[in-house]
């Protein structure tokens, strides 16, 4: 079940932010979209690093604060990556091992093809068990 590529479960035409720009708009991507993991690529669409909903987390800045900051001053430059034609289970394998939640997936000249999440595993994993349950559109969420 893990042996299938990743290129058969990642989310293609992702969004991806420049090193140079604002927080501003960062904040519009990670709290109104609901991003978590955004790619930084340069000029030329190459990966340089990602910024996560983690680590504005980390950096504690206040959210009035952001547009005095640029990705590159919170972004995360070591960055683990996979190619697309790579198993699931490796994915998976990074993410128990790292604690990692998403995975940039490049092709070889590091431009961002895709990117995979442990949601992304999970449902891969969930359809490969129940191919014929039918997902509920709507949960009845209990209001305290």
């Amino acid at each position: 079940m893990m042996n299938a590529r990743l290129s058969t479960i990642m989310t293609e035409n992702v969004t991806t932010v420049k090193a140079t720009e604002s927080l501003d708009v960062v904040k519009t991507l990670l709290f109104e979209k609901h991003f978590h993991h955004l790619p930084v690529v340069d000029d030329k669409e190459r990966m340089v690093g990602i910024l996560t909903s983690w680590d504005l987390i980390k950096k504690d800045i206040r959210f009035e604060d952001y547009g005095k900051y640029i990705v590159s001053d919170i972004m995360t430059q070591k960055v683990v990556t996979l190619g697309p034609k790579e198993l699931v289970g490796a994915a998976a394998m990074i993410f128990l091992k790292h604690l990692f939640h998403g995975l940039p997936i490049v092709d070889d000249e590091r431009k961002i093809v895709g990117i995979v999440t442990t949601h992304d595993i999970l449902k891969h994993q969930f359809k490969k068990e129940y191919p014929n349950d039918v997902f509920v559109k709507e949960t009845n969420w209990i209001n305290n």
